[in-house]
């Protein structure tokens, strides 16, 4: 058997060498054939996992000799903390709830790593009703926010507060799936939520887009980056090469996603096919030219990070989010892993 099994072996090597040359990348010669990968997203099925759902569709991840698992996740907190334990080697997360996960566990030996930036942007915003008077962030001083404990725009909150100089607000809590109920019903004044998650959730419950008002942080003076791909020490140290590999064969299917988003929506169809294919389709735009495509990103480049701006926003999260240690930005994202500029070159030209 082992003298049968090493030309197969061999044969499949080659055919995922010659697949990778053949768009464009080299492979990482130590990468070998189908090593699997656990990856956890930072949420459910929905349009923006067709970004990880298209390498797999399409067979980008095998030709780099990678045999990768895209399972849903129930937020950021949960990826940090399940690629911390291994239970995953990548994820995709907000990277200020791994700075948060960093400055809370210094002790802790394997506190997991961003690679590459794929949301530039956070998609934390305000929203409230134009019935409610709310026009400016200035008119949110003394109002009755609600969100989850763990939602990334309330934990957020002191930074946006501080750029508008808003103060006084009080915060209510519930489950997330009440968040947009309860502003449609008066319960309270304004919600935080990811603007292409709760702008979408506040129609369906009878809100209409023009009646809505939406303050995205990145524009109103909160530069925060948002979701990046995490991986965990053991697999950086141990397989580098099939982390290029993963990286390179992301961006490809990124690229596609980006030129062809309703396209992409298939895949997220085939894992959820429940969705509403109209509304993921959306969603996904939205995070597009939201985040994705953002011109932060397009300025940065896509997956890259300014040292600088992480450097800050270290510091405005141990602040914030009132972390034991102050957040060390060297220590929570490295570049060492990306593909070359060329392969990177994936946002699709200014509309």
């Amino acid at each position: 058997m082992t003298v049968s099994s090493r030309p197969r072996r061999t044969l499949l090597a080659t055919v995922a060498s010659a697949a990778a040359l053949s768009w464009g990348m080299s492979l990482p010669t130590a990468v070998h054939a189908q090593t699997p990968i656990k990856f956890q997203l930072d949420w459910r099925f929905e349009g923006p996992s067709a970004l990880f759902l298209q390498p797999v569709a399409k067979g980008y991840f095998k030709q780099a000799g990678l045999d990768v698992t895209v399972d849903a996740g129930n937020g950021s907190g949960g990826t940090v903390t399940r690629v911390a334990s291994g239970s995953y080697d990548l994820g995709l997360a907000d990277i200020a709830a791994l700075m948060e996960f960093h400055a809370n566990n210094p002790d802790a030996p394997n506190k997991p790593v961003a690679i590459m930036m794929v949301y530039n942007n956070t998609p934390a915003a305000v929203f409230a009703l134009k019935k409610s008077g709310i026009q400016t962030p200035a008119d949110l001083a003394g109002k009755k926010l609600g969100a989850p404990v763990f939602d990334a725009g309330r934990k957020a909150w002191p930074i946006f507060a501080k750029a508008n100089k808003v103060n006084g607000a009080t915060w209510v809590s519930m489950d997330p799936p009440l968040r947009e109920t309860m502003l449609v019903r008066g319960d309270v004044d304004a919600i935080t939520g990811f603007s292409f998650t709760s702008l979408l959730n506040l129609e369906a419950r009878g809100a209409k887009a023009g009646d809505v008002v939406m303050f995205p942080y990145a524009l109103h003076g909160v530069k925060l980056y948002g979701n990046a791909i995490i991986a965990s020490p053991k697999i950086l140290k141990e397989n580098p090469a099939a982390v290029k590999a993963f990286l390179q064969a992301f961006a490809k299917g990124t690229k596609e996603v980006l030129a062809n988003p309703d396209a992409a929506i298939e895949h997220v169809k085939a894992r959820d096919g429940i969705i509403n294919v109209e509304l993921e389709k959306r969603r996904l735009k939205m995070a597009i030219d939201q985040v994705i495509a953002s011109p932060d990103a397009r300025a940065e480049g896509f997956g890259q990070v300014k040292l600088p701006r992480l450097a800050l926003m270290a510091s405005q999260v141990g602040d914030a989010f009132a972390t034991k240690t102050r957040v060390n930005a060297d220590a929570v994202w490295t570049s060492a892993y990306l593909p070359s500029a060329a392969d990177l070159n994936v946002l699709p030209p200014k509309k």
